[in-house]
């Protein structure tokens, strides 16, 4: 071994896995034959078998090859006790064979050559020196470990009642992680279940149940809703009036877009407060979706950004990864975005169908992709308390029961977003829901950030026992 890691007890000396173990790689027998695989009883294990996998042993995967597949194949049968070790995609997942197993290619197994080395004293090195594995992986598209690099992985190989203890220390203190950590999993669902009924209970007016008893005259929303419709009504006539003075085909994606003369089905809702009242998206609103891209826009002499479904989380624009295309002075027009425009996720997985976030102004002359779709509420509403209703829609499914699905993505589309329901209070009202579901969602924000936090604490401790224990720091005890 050419270099020592760290310092170990006197007693205690560096080896490599070639040393203590035999590395055996695996195989896949041809999928297009079934008598490879029809009433196999031969476990066969995948690196997507570990993914997720938190048990110390395993007994087989998901899928059985069958004797002919075995030996038509690169696939070898590993005894009980082997410590099996994804080699790629990724490297890392590791776990021990509770019985005779066989792999795919995706492993570089690890059969111990002695008993002098316990498999639960490898398999917690391994669990916790992932990156040091890394290092000896190679790639470009993805990282993979050879056989021969596998045997130069170095391990601290203790006496073997030295390596009991550690592996006994290392279980009692995960034991004790593992209770915190699914306490703090448990506050986190709770958290996410609280966020979900406050936007709920923000949007169906019980956030100002108090408020309306006390302000029992106040302008119904309908009034407001009017003075929103009458408005859009005239810059629809106005936009076609000019549309037709330049002789230009009018421009029918208003009139998709408005129809303040019918109403939506609510027959299935709760009733609305007193005063409240139901629209359409597209009502109190313009919707748009956004340019698609092409390569004729990868380069030009109007290059912008522009935002994606990839920059848009739940009230939060993320600009790590921004693109650029060409969008022409008229397009430009057509597609940049405001400051107070909320951009939903028009494709994506189901639960996450109609992911919402307001532009701010984060970055100046952006626009958005079709990948997105733009909501420009009226000034009269603003955007915060919409954006609360998108919230909520977006976390009770309303969104997905609309969405079209394909291939795991779904898809909102403008025309069907900008038809559903809309609940709409009175304009005082407006600020006192935003104004207390702004408290109420902020408190949980503080304790969703310190429970993460406590998850990282707990995963960095973990790292931190692999490390101590590795070194010799317990071996005192046992002295």
């Amino acid at each position: 071994m050419k270099t020592i890691p760290f310092g170990i007890p006197n007693n205690w000396t560096w080896a490599t896995m070639g040393d203590i173990a035999d590395v055996v790689g695996g195989g896949t027998p041809r999928t297009n034959n079934p008598e490879n695989f029809e009433g196999g009883a031969i476990p066969w294990i995948t690196p997507a078998d570990l993914s997720g996998y938190t048990a110390k042993y395993i007994s087989h995967g998901e899928r059985f090859i069958t004797e002919r597949g075995l030996k038509s194949s690169s696939a070898r049968m590993v005894p009980s006790g082997t410590v099996l070790f994804t080699s790629r995609a990724p490297v890392g997942y590791v776990a021990i064979a509770s019985n005779e197993v066989s792999t795919n290619q995706g492993f570089k197994s690890f059969v111990l050559k002695t008993k002098d080395i316990l498999p639960d004293y490898v398999y917690w090195w391994l669990k916790g020196n992932k990156d040091l594995a890394e290092s000896f992986a190679s790639g470009t598209t993805f990282l993979e470990l050879s056989g021969s690099k596998a045997k130069q992985i170095p391990i601290p190989i203790a006496p073997y009642d030295q390596q009991k203890y550690i592996v006994a220390e290392i279980e009692k203190q995960f034991s004790r992680l593992d209770e915190a950590v699914a306490n703090l999993k448990r506050v986190k669902a709770n958290l996410k279940r609280y966020k979900a009924a406050v936007l709920k209970a923000a949007v169906e007016g019980k956030l100002t149940e108090q408020w309306r008893k006390e302000h029992p005259d106040v302008e119904p929303a309908s009034k407001l809703l009017e003075r929103i419709i009458a408005e859009k009504s005239y810059v629809k006539k106005y936009q076609l009036t000019m549309k037709d003075k330049k002789k230009e085909s009018p421009n029918n994606e208003w009139k998709e877009q408005f129809d303040g003369t019918e109403p939506p089905d609510v027959s299935t809702f709760s009733p609305l407060p007193e005063n409240w009242c139901w629209a359409q998206v597209g009502d109190i609103g313009h919707v748009q979706l956004g340019r698609q891209r092409a390569p004729k826009y990868h380069s030009g002499h109007n290059m912008r950004p522009y935002l994606r479904v990839q920059n848009v989380f739940e009230d939060r624009i993320d600009l790590e990864d921004v693109m650029e295309m060409d969008f022409s002075p008229r397009d430009f027009e057509k597609f940049k975005l405001e400051p107070g425009d909320i951009l939903l996720n028009e494709g994506q997985s189901p639960e996450l169908l109609g992911r919402p976030a307001i532009y701010r102004g984060e970055l100046p002359g952006a626009c958005f992709t079709n990948t997105l779709i733009r909501f420009r509420p009226h000034i009269l509403l603003g955007s915060e308390y919409p954006m609360l209703v998108f919230r909520s829609y977006m976390r009770s499914g309303r969104f997905t029961r609309i969405g079209t699905i394909t291939t795991n993505i779904a898809h909102l589309s403008a025309g069907r977003f900008a038809k559903v329901e809309f609940p709409v209070p009175p304009a005082e009202e407006i600020k006192k829901i935003v104004n207390e579901a702004a408290r109420q969602l902020s408190a949980i924000d503080v304790f969703e950030k310190e429970t993460e936090q406590a998850l990282t604490r707990s995963n960095r401790l973990r790292q931190s026992v692999l490390k101590k224990v590795f070194s010799g720091g317990l071996i005192h005890v046992t002295s």
